[in-house]
């Protein structure tokens, strides 16, 4: 088990060092994320081996579409959230304490074993924010590489640089959710600052984690065009080109249950801008039936992989290369 290190003394209590929020605990308290508490002077997460979700999904759903296409992956969340998003969609799990009500008893080997029994190679953290329950997702993943399996982590990026160097030799693949391009916006819709989420961006850009990115488009929120481009151009002049980026329409919920669903006419312009800006992988979700999500080589167009929902073929590509002009497409493509 890993030893909880991610906090220190201070004369009110303890102060947590996992997410930039660093929260001040008196005895008893919880933190903003609601998981992680002083209990006699130590840091515990109330969620450590109580998934509240486990269920097996294909990857596509994460989402990762470079990131071995066609394969199933056993996800796992719990309860608990740094971020308190208007827009969330699990905001049944994600805005509540773990509690016993709801939640099973799986201890990290069992998780493992769930996974072999399910014959997937690939364990997803995703639903509430695994940052919450740092410690259960690094024992898992430590327990996963041992046995080959691949670990996943869907998040919001508000993460320490320290806590997230420790676990970048148990990842092997990252969805980040870019939620905006201002920070003031960012701090009115989620209660956190863009700013940390960049450079955690940065630190699996420069790791060996393969990395794709998610934009939510939300009306009057996230829309901005400008915005849009100055994203764009941020990710481009940093490096991140060839990081596919997932541009999804916004459904009403939550807090922001009386705003539109995202019109079609931006999510288009949202990807015509990204393409213009030099991303050479910009895919468009929650847009059943469309040809947005499929993945083309950007040298020669050749259909490389084809997604209609979670169905998914491939087309002659096997080995990461696109088989009509030898274009490598960044990725991983196999176990």
């Amino acid at each position: 088990m890993r030893k909880n290190n991610l906090y220190i003394k201070t004369k009110k209590g303890i102060k947590c060092l996992l997410c930039p929020h660093e929260c001040n605990l008196a005895e008893g308290q919880s933190g903003i994320c609601l998981n992680r508490k002083n209990s006699k002077g130590k840091m515990i997460s109330l969620a450590y081996g109580h998934p509240c979700a486990i269920n097996l999904d294909p990857i596509e759903k994460k989402p990762l579409f470079h990131f071995l296409p066609t394969s199933s992956t056993l996800s796992i969340g719990t309860e608990g959230c740094n971020l308190n998003c208007k827009n969330c969609q699990n905001y049944e799990i994600s805005q509540h304490a773990p509690s016993q009500a709801g939640y099973s008893n799986h201890t990290p080997q069992q998780i493992i074993n769930k996974t072999k029994i399910q014959q997937s190679k690939i364990i997803s953290y995703t639903y509430n924010e695994p940052i919450t329950y740092y410690e259960y997702m690094y024992d898992i993943a430590v327990l996963a590489h041992q046995s080959n399996i691949k670990n996943v982590i869907v998040s919001n990026g508000y993460i320490n640089e320290n806590p997230l160097k420790e676990l970048l030799p148990f990842l092997d693949g990252a969805n980040i959710d870019l939620k905006c391009f201002n920070d003031i916006t960012y701090k009115k819709l989620t209660g956190a600052s863009l700013y940390p989420v960049l450079k955690t961006l940065e630190i699996l850009r420069d790791s060996n984690v393969w990395l794709e990115i998610t934009n939510l488009i939300i009306p009057r929120w996230s829309d901005d065009f400008d915005m849009i481009k100055e994203m764009c151009t941020w990710l481009v002049n940093n490096g991140f080109s060839k990081t596919p980026i997932h541009f999804n329409r916004f459904f009403p919920t939550y807090k922001l249950s009386n705003t539109p669903h995202t019109a079609e006419i931006v999510l288009m312009k949202a990807r015509d801008i990204a393409l213009s800006m030099g991303m050479e992988y910009v895919y468009v979700g929650n847009f059943l039936g469309r040809t947005v999500e499929n993945t083309y080589c950007p040298k020669c167009n050749n259909l490389l992989v084809e997604r209609i929902g979670y169905n998914v073929t491939t087309h002659n590509f096997k080995n990461g290369t696109c088989p009509n002009c030898g274009t490598r497409i960044p990725g991983v493509w196999s176990i």
